[in-house]
């Protein structure tokens, strides 16, 4: 199973791509909205046709990319039955399954962080998604969002303790850095509820917490509960001046082929140095010249009137061009992919 972990640092959420390695159908975990071109670009990059996009829980600390993963690659959004939410494409009770190859999911309810909360549990019990159910040495806040100490403290033992010693527990936020811990190591270690803790230790640790009200909640709730679903811009969604795509490494690149078609449509700004110009991958006729070396002190040279496309001999040292012109508050701007390089292979 291909498996990857990401992170957003603004709500420290883990959001969680699995993948059947052989089909390549695949799903996400607690999108953040901010991520969705992050997230993207691993799918795309890594050939993942994403089938579902899954929740652990109606988030108050963040706004989900559903409704964005739906809306751009037509995945199926889920969600637990007792969520509340509206515009999910699939509800899920307790023992319901997410069939995706190697990486199907059996779903688990553990409801008392909120009332819908659910814990994704791999076929063979090797991982389970917990969402703020049980994190790392800590367990979710109970004191909103028709949370209840007590029927956590019941999801915990009964459905996420019960399963083996070694299955790998993956929470849906972490506030310290750790990523992953396994049911053993909670039952043992966790100081809310691990160890002898009774019912009654662990409802009165958790009703003394007085923790401060999540920061976005006021937006993330009504948000999250029609799926994410909200107005976006274009820009939001993307660059709509050509076909440019983002990579997973933060770059926008737009396709050679695209840009050749549509050379009067954009400014190409080519950043290799003078000697490079005359050599055998030649020039892009029209484009202008200024070596990357220069280009912070040069900005002011570069022509804001049609989108930029920065080329170099391999885009390596043009995406850095993208990057300074970004930075100087250039909005339209894209590598051209493969640089001069896959220009001439192409017989542009």
């Amino acid at each position: 199973m291909l498996f990857r972990q990401l992170f957003d640092p603004v709500s420290c959420t883990y959001t969680y791509l699995l993948a059947d390695a052989s089909t390549r159908r695949g799903l996400l975990i607690d999108t953040v909205f901010e991520q969705f071109d992050r997230d993207r670009a691993l799918v795309h990059e890594l050939g993942v046709t994403l089938t579902h996009t899954l929740e652990t829980h109606v988030h108050a600390d963040h706004v989900t990319a559903a409704w964005r993963f739906h809306r751009a690659l037509g995945s199926k959004s889920v969600l637990s039955r007792r969520s509340g939410a509206t515009g999910a494409d699939v509800y899920v009770d307790d023992g319901d399954v997410i069939e995706a190859g190697t990486a199907t999911l059996i779903v688990r309810s553990t409801p008392g962080h909120t009332d819908g909360c659910v814990t994704y549990v791999t076929r063979d019990l090797r991982m389970a998604f917990t969402g703020d159910a049980l994190l790392i040495r800590s367990a979710g806040r109970t004191d909103f969002q028709q949370g209840s100490a007590h029927e956590l403290y019941r999801s915990i033992k009964e459905r996420i303790f019960t399963l083996p010693d070694e299955c790998l527990l993956y929470p849906a936020h972490d506030y310290a850095g750790r990523t992953v811990t396994t049911v053993g190591e909670e039952k043992r270690w966790n100081p809310r509820i691990g160890g002898e803790a009774s019912e009654s230790d662990f409802t009165g640790y958790m009703d003394n917490l007085g923790l401060p009200h999540p920061k976005q909640i006021d937006v993330a709730v009504p948000a999250n509960l029609v799926c994410g679903k909200r107005e976006t811009t274009a820009r939001a969604d993307g660059p709509t001046w050509g076909p440019v795509v983002h990579t997973f490494s933060g770059v926008n690149e737009i396709d050679p082929v695209w840009v050749s078609e549509h050379r009067a449509a954009v400014t190409i700004l080519d950043v290799r140095e003078p000697v490079e110009l005359g050599g055998d991958l030649g020039r892009v006729e029209g484009s202008i010249h200024i070596p990357l070396g220069e280009l912070r002190a040069r900005v002011a040279e570069v022509p804001r009137d049609k989108p930029i496309v920065c080329v170099c001999r391999s885009g390596r040292r043009s995406a850095q061009a993208c990057a300074i012109l970004e930075k100087a508050g250039v909005q339209d701007v894209a590598n051209s992919a493969g640089g001069m390089l896959r220009w001439r292979a192409l017989g542009l």
